[in-house]
């Protein structure tokens, strides 16, 4: 096994805080926001009455979400190490976004399940890649802080859910077979707008390295240090 020799991880390190690495936050963080607004919009089960279903069928709709999820996040995961962290990032994004979207239109319960579990799977998806991204692109002494802030945004997503299905339940202000379908349509219109940021973020250049692909790391943080160094001048 050939042996590389580089100093692309302590260039990344020494890096200060920039807005590149707040486009990185930005662009890929937000996944928890979306997951945690899926998890409290399905909660509050405005779909039951459409759909005509029971304690038992609710309950499962949000256990295939999580399964969808640990799948998601196995698949996925494997793949991120095999073919990159940007393909993944922008993929997973988008298994999210035909999933909760399709759900949306749902008229029975299958058709729910099977797209519930397909939304789980891209999020799950992005844990693993985005996950990697930011610990691979982070400035070490960032990087701590960041991960717990990152992942708490869940919570974020949890309570935009929640005040918005203050509205999109209320019968008065939504019908009652539109105003959950409306819900689920949040994510994905939220998720095109990251998808715009993350075209813009790099392949990880650890990543490139342990690939075989050094000339292009090299070329990569060559871009990010001009960008930073552009930018606080």
């Amino acid at each position: 096994m050939k042996t590389v020799t580089s100093l692309i991880p302590a260039r990344l390190d020494r890096l200060p805080w920039s807005r590149f690495h707040t486009m990185i936050i930005v662009g890929l963080g937000t996944a928890w926001i979306l997951d945690g607004l899926e998890v409290q919009i399905v909660a509050a089960n405005g779909f039951a009455e459409t759909l005509d279903m029971s304690t038992e069928q609710i309950t499962r709709a949000a256990t295939v979400y999580l399964v969808g999820q640990v799948v998601g996040s196995l698949v996925f995961g494997a793949l991120t190490d095999r073919i990159g962290r940007k393909k993944l990032f922008i993929l997973t994004l988008a298994v999210y976004l035909v999933g909760s979207g399709i759900a949306g239109l749902s008229n029975s319960v299958w058709f729910l399940y099977i797209w519930r579990f397909v939304a789980g799977a891209g999020i799950g998806g992005e844990y693993s890649a985005i996950n990697a991204t930011i610990d691979e692109l982070i400035p070490s002494k960032y990087r701590g802080r960041v991960d717990l802030i990152v992942n708490g945004t869940y919570w974020g997503g949890v309570m935009i859910g929640a005040i918005a299905t203050i509205f999109l339940l209320d019968p008065a202000i939504f019908p009652i077979d539109w105003g959950w379908r409306i819900g689920f349509f949040i994510g994905p219109v939220l998720g095109l707008i990251l998808i715009m940021i993350r075209r813009h973020i790099p392949e990880s250049p650890r990543w490139m390295l342990t690939h075989g692909q050094g000339d292009r790391a090299e070329s990569v943080v060559e871009g990010i240090e001009r960008d930073v160094q552009d930018k606080e001048s």
